[in-house]
């Protein structure tokens, strides 16, 4: 017997083809994450925990779960289990960069010529939230003049104990002292419980973000327009429907001259005509 049957066997719950077959048509149905094979492993590590939890003896029990009453309120726990939340404040740094040196001019002369001062940005995907809080550092940092302009934005995710993280604010020391050009000190408090330290948001940074759930299955709420839509190593996630789905939505939400981030890993379909690209992994709507 190989060493990878040998683990198979000796696994604390069996997960047969039928049982991942179902969670991934289920998982799908609701959200549009596509689970292939190649998941698998990451799928049984991720519901091993709660199952362990909920005192279940195998998938199929657990299967039945879902499948029952309870399936419903179960569901939140099984998308939670399973989206991935890998993130890091100033990931992919480039895109700051252009946030800063392109998106800010744009908006700031655009305020010249009609007065008008909003800016809306949306991070879709935000996981833990250090994606919206680099970008408010980053606007904190580059307009001064911040204050008097109607500025937001909006952060998403799926998993409701991300968003309850990043509603929060506080981050572990490791994760924050690291920021460039001092940025923890300026927009982060330290503080220290039982001998942990962490840093917590300021208000300052806090008040540009609103958090929210969005499911990309359901229906979008928000009308736009938004000035960039933040949408990295998200698409990845989902068959190319759904992305080309998305990719229209998001040239509805933005005016022309509007910016869409996507991740290193991802790029635009060849049918998303709308868009231009413009910088690594950054793209520009055309004018009509």
């Amino acid at each position: 017997m190989s060493g990878a049957a040998r683990a198979v066997q000796d696994r604390e719950f069996d997960l047969s083809d039928r049982d991942y077959s179902f969670l991934s048509e289920l998982v799908y149905e609701r959200t549009g994450i596509v689970l292939g094979d190649h998941k698998r492993e990451m799928v049984y590590g991720r519901l091993s925990r709660r199952l362990r939890a909920l005192g279940i003896d195998s998938f199929s029990e657990y299967c039945d779960l879902v499948k029952g009453s309870a399936g419903d309120s179960e569901m939140g726990f099984l998308i939670n289990a399973i989206t991935t939340n890998l993130t890091r404040f100033f990931r992919e740094s480039h895109h700051f960069d252009h946030l800063r040196d392109s998106l800010v001019p744009d908006l700031r002369r655009q305020s010249q010529e009609t007065g008008r001062r909003r800016l809306r940005i949306w991070s879709a995907g935000c996981s833990s939230g250090e994606e919206p809080y680099t970008i408010a550092m980053v606007l904190r940092d580059a307009m001064t003049e911040i204050d008097g302009w109607d500025a937001r934005i909006l952060a998403t995710d799926l998993d409701t104990s991300m968003l309850r993280i990043g509603s929060e604010g506080s981050y572990p020391a490791d994760v924050v002292e690291g920021l460039p050009q001092g940025f923890g000190k300026r927009f982060f408090t330290r503080t220290t419980s039982d001998g942990s330290v962490r840093y917590t948001a300021q208000e300052s940074i806090r008040r540009l973000i609103s958090f929210k759930q969005l499911n990309f299955q359901a229906k979008w709420p928000m009308k736009g327009p938004f000035d960039a839509i933040f949408c990295r190593n998200v698409m990845i996630y989902f068959d190319n429907p759904t992305k080309s789905r998305m990719i229209e939505q998001f040239a509805e939400l933005l005016p022309p001259g509007g910016y869409l981030y996507v991740g290193h890993a991802e790029s635009l379909r060849s049918d998303a005509a709308m868009f231009e690209p413009v910088g690594k992994s950054t793209y520009r709507k055309k004018s009509r």
